[in-house]
């Protein structure tokens, strides 16, 4: 059925990231799912967030957990069924939340039905559904891609005796969207969960439907890439020309909003890749690809305020190019934290602070991105100032950090379960031993330990996205930074003659700065929760880790 939805809820919005399998547990076998996602949905409404993301809930071997779609049109007996599904997508329209869902395009699990079918023989109908090659006279692969996680991004199969290709694990071929074919099945899926009411998606690795063609060799990097993946994964080693990025891509992400708009729905990719801002900026431009779009560069270990400045304003200015040659501005979606990185408290801790002060530092960092010019994904626990979980090799889970241990631990540390009560076992995520450890430091932070504590982290979020939902200048104004030293953050938002200066210490000693002429007279704003700050005569004061906002009535 197809729906009506408040227009543009997404420009400006704040969408709320939910793990699955780590945000709680109905059925007591210690792995999160659907039933405990809706359970918890007034906690998640609480919060004054406008959308949940869901990462993937398909039928899945779990290999790269959810990752590795085998069916997309059904959800896997793991997290619940179809139902359970609807029931959810009902409860959170309800609750007033928009529900956004992860959707795995460029690769699908080598159990799919689809790749079984493939790689069974040449001449098949689906032979050219995904990336297959020769080998090279000597055996060796087509070329030299690699993958995300290590290694070539070819693998043999002896049935075909070809290779085919793999941009992440080997357990998941790419799919060819040179095909038509490939293209119009994959908008059939999201048109399938279009029809069960979802408001929106949020696209994987939405720059990686298309190789080249030629299979042409990726030249070396210029500078390494030290944004999409770590230091130690030889990925960044190369200037990946031809194994994603193709402009062939264009035109699909057309077919894809022409799909969406017919519903009413919304969608973020996410791109990661070498020149990422350039092309958050060419695949949401001219109204007619994606809605927005967020990369990896601020989910880098890289927090300085220095860092965040050339970051906004280089998407800024790749925006206004590019929307002067498509008819249109695009819009970035910022995220320092997800399911993919460590978390932000351990990340961007050049200060050293201790636990000690991660509620205020929490406090700040959501203050700071939520009123950069965009929209914004928080990631589950963000809101109780969770640092990144150490989690000893024997109990990995994640592929990418077993291959790169102990330099590069992967991705458990920021997907342990939510903690929920703190008395209790296993922090209430689970009444059964959950397949992550909750860290014994994290049942402190836990849900029922900052109900009752005006002053937490937990209620600053509450208190703060309220506040920023009547500060529209917050959410589409202008954006415009001014000179100042580390670590002092400051720019100022300007919509319909209104100048909002945001001021953001994020450093542990208190800093001072007098503001330029023309800010000086700025007022104090309140409401926001914020604390730590002082203005008189245009001089600004902010202790470690505090900030303010003041407004200027043109």
């Amino acid at each position: 059925m197809t729906q009506q939805h408040p227009q543009n809820w997404w420009r400006g919005g704040v969408i709320y990231q939910i793990y699955p399998r780590s945000f709680a547990d109905s059925n007591g076998d210690g792995v999160g799912d659907l039933a405990g996602i809706r359970e918890k949905l007034p906690y998640v409404a609480s919060l004054g967030i406008d959308a949940i993301w869901i990462s993937p809930i398909f039928k899945s071997p779990m290999k790269d957990f959810g990752y590795d779609v085998s069916d997309y049109c059904d959800v896997d007996p793991l997290f619940g069924d179809l139902a359970g599904f609807d029931a959810l997508v009902a409860k959170a329209h309800e609750l007033g939340l928009k529900v956004v869902i992860d959707q795995v395009l460029s690769h699908c699990s080598d159990q799919h039905a689809w790749f079984r079918e493939s790689r069974s023989s040449r001449d098949n109908p689906k032979a050219d559904w995904f990336v297959w090659a020769d080998p090279q006279a000597d055996g060796t692969p087509p070329n030299n891609w690699l993958s995300v996680f290590g290694g070539s991004a070819w693998q043999w199969e002896s049935r075909r005796r070809q290779y085919f290709l793999h941009n992440f694990l080997s357990s998941q071929p790419d799919l060819n969207f040179h095909s038509p074919a490939v293209q119009a099945a994959m908008l059939a899926t999201v048109r399938f969960w279009l029809e069960r009411g979802v408001d929106g998606f949020r696209f994987d690795a939405c720059n990686f439907h298309f190789h080249d063609a030629k299979l042409r060799r990726n030249p070396p990097a210029r500078s390494r890439d030290s944004k999409t993946v770590s230091a130690e994964n030889p990925y960044g080693l190369q200037a990946h020309k031809y194994d994603k990025s193709q402009a062939e891509n264009i035109d699909f992400l057309r077919q894809l909003r022409q799909l969406l708009d017919q519903y009413g729905a919304a969608s973020v990719g996410e791109v990661g890749d070498d020149n990422s801002l350039k092309l958050m900026a060419q695949y949401t431009s001219g109204g007619d690809k994606l809605h927005m779009a967020y990369s990896f560069n601020l989910l880098t270990g890289d927090g300085s305020a220095a860092y965040i400045r050339q970051q906004v304003e280089e998407l800024e200015a790749q925006l206004k190019k590019t929307g002067k040659q498509d008819g249109g501005a695009g819009w970035g979606c910022w995220s320092i934290g997800n399911h993919d990185v460590a978390r932000v408290l351990s990340r961007w801790n050049q200060a050293g602070s201790v636990p000690a002060e991660d509620a205020q530092r929490a406090k700040l960092l959501l203050a700071m991105s939520a009123s950069l010019r965009g929209s914004l994904c928080i990631y589950q626990g963000e809101e109780l100032a969770l640092r990144e979980a150490d989690i000893p090799f024997e109990q990995l889970q994640d592929p990418y950090g077993i291959t790169f241990w102990p330099d590069f631990k992967g991705r458990d540390g920021c997907r342990t379960p939510m903690p929920w009560q703190g008395e209790l076992a296993h922090g209430g995520f689970s009444s059964a031993k959950p397949w992550l450890p909750v860290p014994q430091a994290h049942l402190a932070r836990a849900v029922d330990s900052q109900e009752g504590d005006a002053d937490s982290t937990l209620n600053f979020y509450r208190g703060f996205l309220a506040w920023r939902k009547q500060q529209d200048v917050l959410k589409t104004g202008d954006i415009a930074f001014i000179d100042c030293p580390e670590p002092l953050l400051l720019f100022t938002r300007e919509l319909n003659g209104q100048t909002v200066v945001c001021a953001f210490n994020l450093g542990a000693r208190p800093v001072s700065f007098t503001l330029p002429r023309k800010l000086r007279s700025a007022r104090l704003l309140t409401g926001h929760g914020l604390g730590g700050g002082s203005l008189a005569d245009g001089e600004l004061a902010l202790d470690g880790f505090g900030g303010l906002f003041a407004r200027i009535e043109n």
